[in-house]
């Protein structure tokens, strides 16, 4: 078997892209930005999703025209050449030590509060996320699109059961008075706000794997996107509500607290489990797309690899294997390293936009008449954005610079000249 399976219906690629979005972002992101902004934010999630628009529509249009694993990296190649799509490519890959570890320790930190006393620390419970991805994964794209759909279902049940029992009124979503001042408090949330969509371009991997990926893909996306939107707004409406912001402890707990102040401690588990879940669908999708990228390549330069092999199900095993003892490795180094997680997403964060960048300068110069223009725009969205980063930019374009280096041309005149002398 050489061509993935095409099992992503509307409906899952909805749900695989809309819990990916609110992942981890749901349970610290809200509280965070309401913590800078006040009741700005909500004006802020409104500029937020009115900014991400232009890029998820790009992104729509590429996965519509080029629907292939290698997402981005293939969208560069037909953009550019060969030689920047391998550095794109792992470029991708080089977000493995550094941001899926810290997200699986995100989703590990919900998991401990499940497990016995026996198997309660940390360690266990990032390995045993490990697992459960590499069985999700290897069970096939279809299982993992009703699984990612049912915790979305429960995320929106969640979000829509805090405004019941909230009671939330007219006045609770009445939009503040914009001032001049409140412009640099909006602009100060936007930063942290903005990693919130981080994740379209790992979606863009799964184009490939669509039933039809010309119709679905880019309305998959596009609602997909405004989801999760509206989601993050409405959270954010009941977390203003009842003043879960302001302290550090709500950065990482409004949405426990809140549950623990509606609908009492009996709910704790339960909301330990969501959060677990939520955060586990987000890492789920980076982990397809991250084995679909080194199974793209491997399939388009060493096709007689292990890597480029397919499973019966369709789905590529070996590269999800291999991923997996990437994974364990990372987790390992990070938790005896002591390094701080926000450090890690930092990096990460870097990766993704210069990710998104090199999306929309490939967009720029494959698209034609309006969709030009708007990846234009979005180009320049992602320079003023991936510029906010400052240092942790460096991470990004030091791997990229090094990728980017003619190694194998070097090797081989060092090949020639041994065998010359």
């Amino acid at each position: 078997m050489t061509q993935l399976r095409q099992e992503i219906t509307l409906l899952s690629g909805i749900g695989q892209l809309s819990t990916t979005l609110l992942g981890t972002g749901l349970f610290m992101v809200p509280a965070i930005a309401a913590g800078i902004a006040g009741h700005f934010s909500l004006w802020a999630w409104l500029v937020l999703f009115i900014a991400i628009c232009p890029i998820a529509l790009t992104f729509a249009q590429l996965g519509k025209r080029y629907p292939n694993a290698g997402g981005t990296a293939y969208f560069v190649r037909q953009a550019f050449n060969k030689r920047l799509e391998k550095s794109v490519a792992w470029l991708f890959v080089s977000v493995i030590p550094v941001g899926v570890p810290a997200a699986i320790a995100l989703a590990a930190g919900f998991l401990q509060q499940l497990l016995p006393e026996a198997l309660n620390s940390s360690l266990v419970a990032q390995t045993l996320t490990v697992a459960l991805l590499v069985f999700v994964n290897l069970a096939g794209t279809k299982s993992s699109g009703r699984l990612q759909t049912v915790i979305a279902l429960a995320i929106f049940s969640l979000v829509a059961a805090f405004w019941w029992k909230g009671e939330v009124q007219v006045s609770d979503v009445a939009m503040p008075v914009l001032t001049t001042e409140s412009m640099w408090s909006i602009g100060a949330a936007l930063g942290v706000m903005f990693w919130c969509f981080v994740g379209i371009e790992a979606f863009a991997h799964m184009g490939e794997e669509f039933k039809n990926p010309q119709r679905d893909f880019p309305i998959a996306i596009l609602i997909g996107c405004f989801v999760a939107g509206a989601t993050y707004w409405a959270c954010s409406v009941v977390i203003l509500k009842y003043q879960a912001y302001g302290a550090a402890g709500f950065d990482s707990a409004s949405i426990p607290w809140l549950s623990e102040q509606l609908f009492g401690e009996k709910f704790k588990l339960l909301i330990s489990a969501l959060g677990f879940a939520a955060c586990f669908a987000s890492v789920n999708l980076y982990t397809q797309s991250l084995s679909r990228m080194v199974w793209a390549q491997a399939r388009e330069y060493r096709p007689q690899s292990a890597l480029a092999r397919l499973s019966v199900r369709g789905v590529p095993a070996n590269a999800t294997l291999a991923l997996a003892v990437v994974l364990i490795a990372s987790c390992l180094i990070g938790e005896f390293s002591g390094l701080d997680l926000e450090f890690f997403l930092k990096l990460a964060n870097g990766i993704f936009v210069l990710v998104y960048l090199l999306a929309m300068l490939s967009a720029f110069k494959l698209l034609t008449g309006a969709s030009k223009w708007l990846a234009g725009f979005s180009l320049v969205l992602c320079v003023a954005v991936f510029i906010c980063l400052s240092w942790s930019m460096l991470y990004a374009l030091t791997v990229f610079g090094l990728l980017s280096l003619p190694w194998s041309k070097w090797r081989r005149n060092t090949t020639n000249q041994v065998e010359q002398s």
